[in-house]
């Protein structure tokens, strides 16, 4: 070993220093002393400058080391920059949350120590006060069951909060919980009110629906007496075309026309409706049926002067003298007398018919139909709608007629029958 050293060293510091001086050697072969000169062109002197090789590498290592520095930077700032602003939020979170905790935790040590001492002043009224009535008794139980339901929710919260990692209180403050609770209180009670207040309102909204039901009813029923008075009169007529009071009012209710008006709907309850609405609604429909009835039938006389010369029935034809059925009523009256509407319909023929001469038939609905026949004139004609007390024509003698008179008579589905009951109002 010292004759390795001794060989190619000339000293023990040569050996120590041979890495260092290989290391300058590799310096100065890289970066080897340079020169550059510079001429003051104004004076017109020369400079010669010389830079080092140790010179030279410093200023090497330097620009590296900035873009070193650079690098790591930009990498710092692209990448740990969010990561590091993402922890910063969680730990201001963190630092949030537990300052909500710590709030909770003093306001609930606050409220225990409250409801403590009003639990130790209920304990002790009950047990000392011996002057207590039951129902101050009762209303210190309430009270002492009241705090101890409150006791039993801060229990309850503070086993959350240190059992549960994911607790979140709901309230920062249990100060708003409580006014929230006495605000729900305010509002129950309030609404306890208005409820009274909307009972005694709806009993009288009932005590006056049940007036105005029972007079409604009472019109009603006076009403649909006053108008069955009239149908009673020609019952029996209409009982031999195999009608029925019942049945026409259905069908009543059912026609409509310009003249008469629109149809009626009836109405329908269900069964655990109070019975008072159903039978009013019958009523009503009764009612309207028996008043569309009076309209549509052609009850009364078509002249103003009533005098039947011939009856409805079996006679002796005054032409031939057989023994005919006449299917009409003969009003007596002049040539020019006025001859009216009954009741409210559309003219379906108006000119001359055999046997009858100049003829007027009106529409009435449900399937009765007015016959004029014998005129002297007609004022409407075929598809005109008429009123009660439109004049349709002028009397005559038209026809097989021996004299001026008014043939008058009313069908039924285009069969006549006896008029009579309904002309005599």
């Amino acid at each position: 070993m010292l004759n390795f050293i001794t060989r190619y060293f000339s000293s023990l510091w040569a050996l120590l220093s041979w890495p260092f001086r290989m290391v300058w050697r590799g310096i100065v072969r890289f970066f080897p002393t340079r020169e550059f000169t510079v001429m003051d062109i104004p004076k017109g002197n020369v400079y010669t400058f010389q830079q080092s090789s140790f010179w030279r590498f410093t200023k090497f290592c330097g620009k590296i080391g900035l873009i070193l520095w650079t690098l790591w930077s930009t990498y710092i700032f692209v990448y740990h920059g969010p990561l590091l602003q993402k922890r910063t939020l969680q730990l201001e979170q963190e630092t949030d949350k537990h300052n909500r905790h710590m709030a909770d935790l003093q306001t609930y040590l606050a409220k225990y120590n409250s409801l403590t001492q009003e639990l130790t002043v209920v304990d002790s009224k009950i047990s000392n006060d011996k002057k207590l009535t039951e129902k101050q008794i009762e209303g210190l139980v309430a009270e002492r069951a009241k705090i101890w339901g409150e006791l039993n929710f801060l229990y309850t919260r503070l086993i959350e909060m240190f059992s549960n990692e994911d607790y979140s209180p709901e309230y920062t403050k249990l100060a708003e919980l409580s006014a929230e609770y006495e605000l729900t209180r305010a509002e129950n009670t309030e609404l306890k009110k208005k409820n009274k207040q909307l009972f005694e309102s709806m009993f009288d909204i009932a005590s006056a629906d049940t007036q105005i039901v029972d007079l409604v009813t009472k019109m009603t029923a006076d009403n649909v007496e006053n108008l069955r008075a009239d149908i009673k009169k020609i019952k029996s007529t209409i009982a031999t075309l195999g009608l029925s009071e019942s049945s026409l009012i259905q069908s009543a209710n059912k026609y409509s026309s310009p003249m008469v008006g629109a149809a009626f709907s009836p109405l329908n309850f269900n069964k655990g409706v109070d019975e008072k609405y159903q039978k009013l609604a019958d009523g009503l429909s009764l009612w309207h049926g028996l008043a569309q009835l009076r309209k549509i039938l052609p009850l009364g006389a078509p002249v103003e002067k009533v005098r039947i010369t011939s009856p409805y029935g079996t006679r002796r034809d005054p032409l031939d003298g057989r023994t005919k059925k006449h299917k009409g009523i003969d009003f007596a009256g002049k040539i020019g007398t006025e001859l009216m509407a009954v009741a409210p319909g559309r003219v379906v023929s108006a000119g001359d018919r055999v046997g009858y001469g100049t003829t007027v038939e009106v529409d009435h609905g449900l399937g009765f139909t007015t016959l004029y026949a014998h005129l002297s004139h007609i004022n409407v004609s075929r598809g005109d709608w008429v009123r009660p007390g439109t004049v349709i024509g002028l009397a005559g003698s038209t026809g097989r007629s021996t004299g001026p008179h008014l043939h008058y008579e009313i069908r039924y589905k285009g069969q006549p029958f006896d008029p009579s009951k309904f002309v005599k109002e």
